[in-house]
């Protein structure tokens, strides 16, 4: 495909204004001046309202150019003037956005009094100055593929006053270097806004020697996620008016006042705290126990919040505290390991979050150098959860910090499932050795008060024993769901992030589907210590029957009502087990669950407070040198 040339597309613009055609343009339908012959002609202003009215269908969109509906007027009231040379000279305005154009070729210079030149969403890479008219005053290339400003300053309009080259990945040493008073000596209005600038100190450096800069849009670069920004920009900048479309009061000159000299000091790095709060709408595990289920296996369930973010550390040295690593020796529900695969895979952002925003479908983590998981710690069921969870992260990847946070964050909640079994006859072997051990090192003044205990204290002993002990599996892990956390707004000057995320109403775990795993469960574990047990209280169980029908007479009928008691008890255990209700394989729907999130950067507010933190970071420095001294 042959690139697609900026002065092709004007001129096809200017074709579309049909100036020659009705309305416009001399013919049958426009009465001659001197003409004597009575002829159907249309009246002057019903022509005007033809070219004006939007339901018109001679009506045309002007919006490329505000000087295409007057030369449309003149073609129709003084069409002798239209010349291709004044056309080209009529346009002081051109407006050519989302047309794809790739060059800026010299045929724009026919335009000789355009003053104002808007190429936004285009596709150029590069504009050489010496295809821009000298009289440009307005240039906008917001959106575009410039990679670097080499040609546009070589030499640049001398009378510009406003350049836009917001939305680029300008951001080089060399670009800083193009952006002096040296090429833009009547520059007053920059905008810079999303380009990869991250040399705070070197930009600013270059922008203090542009005369006339009184506007200046900086939002959406890395440099900008910095404590020190806004204030030390408006310190270095004496001159500047508005800053980030916000006027720069009095007020806060005089809180930055000073901030600029800390520069030597001032680290270009990011500080992000994220705090996990309640949590609500977490359905009840428990809500649907049967009482009469088996009493083993004990399930025990735990909740908590995950999240993932950016890291300072590298690769080799990533480590993360013990409730922020991800475990991968616990189970899932399939029986796999819980090795997620984002993390395995550098943390790959899951795609199937319902609200993506802006992001871009093919970005991922991956993209992102250094990302980890943070876990809260672990909490019971309740109606609400208060996490409190506060943690912060310091970046100086701020190139990488901005890409995160334009692809924004994931937060998910997890269940933590533990099946806790009786011990085994193997395991309580060992632990009665231990006992008498110890009851031996004590000496015969410990064993006689047993030996001669009452018949109370055997007892108690004999409840204590019949309670086993439990042995827990492997945790079983769940995500009960995720919520996609969109924070590009941090990049546009917002300072804190705060969210109620809504998850959407998540389900209840049936109780009837652990049911059969957790009999099959049993019949693989169960010991035949554990097997003792059960047999025992179907024992037990049998001898109250027996005595039950000796109380009422040891007639046939009542031998015969023992039996099938004995038969109904039997068949109604095997139904609470393997029946399964009707309406227990229905998920239990509740309220949305909710989780309150927030993420703030750390800015400064003003000089004082920034030398204060500067201080208190810089106080355990000094004592390691005086140390190692």
């Amino acid at each position: 495909m042959s690139p697609l040339t900026l002065s092709a597309v004007i001129e096809k613009h200017i074709r579309h204004l049909c100036l020659t055609d009705f309305p416009c343009g001399r013919g049958s339908w426009r009465k001659a001046v001197d003409s004597a012959e009575e002829t159907e002609t249309e009246e002057t202003d019903s022509l005007l309202d033809l070219l004006i009215c939007p339901h018109s269908p001679w009506w045309h969109d002007a919006s490329w150019s505000p000087q295409a509906l007057t030369l449309r007027k003149l073609a129709m009231l003084s069409p002798e003037h239209l010349h291709t040379n004044f056309i080209h000279k009529h346009f002081t305005t051109l407006r050519i956005v989302d047309e794809n154009v790739s060059v800026v070729d010299g045929g724009l210079l026919k335009f000789s009094k355009l003053e104002e030149l808007v190429l936004s969403a285009n596709r150029i890479s590069e504009i050489p100055a010496d295809n821009l008219p000298c009289t440009l005053k307005i240039l906008e290339l917001r959106a575009n593929r410039l990679s670097a400003l080499n040609s546009l300053t070589s030499p640049p309009p001398p009378h510009l006053q406003y350049l836009g080259l917001g939305s680029s990945s300008l951001g080089s040493c060399q670009d800083i270097a193009n952006l002096s008073g040296k090429h833009w000596p009547q520059l007053v209005c920059l905008d810079l806004s999303d380009c990869e600038f991250e040399d705070q100190r070197a930009l600013l450096s270059a922008l203090t020697t542009l005369p006339c800069l009184k506007t200046l849009v900086l939002e959406g670069n890395p440099f900008t996620l910095a404590p020190s920004y806004p204030g030390s920009t408006v310190d270095t900048l004496p001159r500047l008016s508005c800053l980030d479309n916000s006027w720069i009061t009095p007020e806060e000159r005089h809180r930055f006042k000073g901030l600029a000299k800390l520069s030597d000091v001032i680290v270009d790095q990011a500080s992000a705290t994220v705090r996990v709060g309640g949590v609500m709408g977490i359905p009840d595990p428990l809500m649907n126990v049967d009482e009469n289920a088996p009493d083993f296996p004990v399930v025990t369930y735990s909740y908590f919040i995950t999240y993932e973010f950016l890291t300072q550390e590298t690769p080799v040295n990533l480590k993360v505290a013990s409730e922020s690593k991800c475990d991968t020796d616990h189970e899932t529900e399939d029986g796999s390991t819980d090795a997620d695969p984002q993390s395995v895979k550098n943390c790959k952002i899951e795609k199937s979050a319902p609200d993506t925003g802006e992001l871009n479908p093919e970005g991922t983590c991956c993209d992102i150098a250094h990302v980890s998981r943070h876990s809260t710690s672990k909490q019971t069921w309740s109606e609400h959860m208060d996490f409190s969870d506060t943690q912060v992260h310091t970046v100086s990847d701020l190139g990488g910090l901005k890409k995160f946070l334009n692809h924004g964050l994931y937060l998910r909640v997890e269940e933590e499932k533990v099946l806790s079994w009786p011990a085994s006859s193997e395991d309580v072997a060992v632990t009665k050795p231990s006992q008498s051990v110890k009851e031996k090192n004590g000496g015969k003044e410990r064993e006689c008060p047993i030996k001669s205990g009452s018949t109370k204290d055997k007892s108690k002993d004999k409840k204590k024993k019949s309670v086993p002990d439990l042995v827990n599996d492997a945790p079983v892990r769940r995500s009960l769901g995720s919520v996609h956390v969109p924070l590009q707004s941090l990049l546009k000057g917002d300072r804190k992030v705060e969210i109620l995320c809504d998850l959407g109403t998540l389900h209840v775990e049936s109780v009837v589907e652990a049911a059969p795993t957790c009999k099959k469960a049993s019949s693989l574990s169960l010991s035949l210590a554990e097997i003792g047990l059960d047999l025992g209280k179907k024992i037990k169980e049998e001898k109250k029957d027996d005595k039950d029908s000796k109380r009422r007479g040891s007639s046939g009928t009542g031998q015969k009502n023992t039996a099938s008691s004995k038969g109904k008890g039997k068949a109604g255990r095997e139904q609470e087990v393997d029946v399964v209700p009707a309406d227990s394989s229905v998920c239990v729907r509740l309220q949305p669950a909710t989780v309150e999130l927030s993420v703030e950067l750390e800015k400064w507010e003003s000089e004082s407070e920034a030398r204060r933190l500067l201080h208190t970071k810089q106080i355990p420095k000094s004592a390691e040198t005086g140390r190692l001294s």
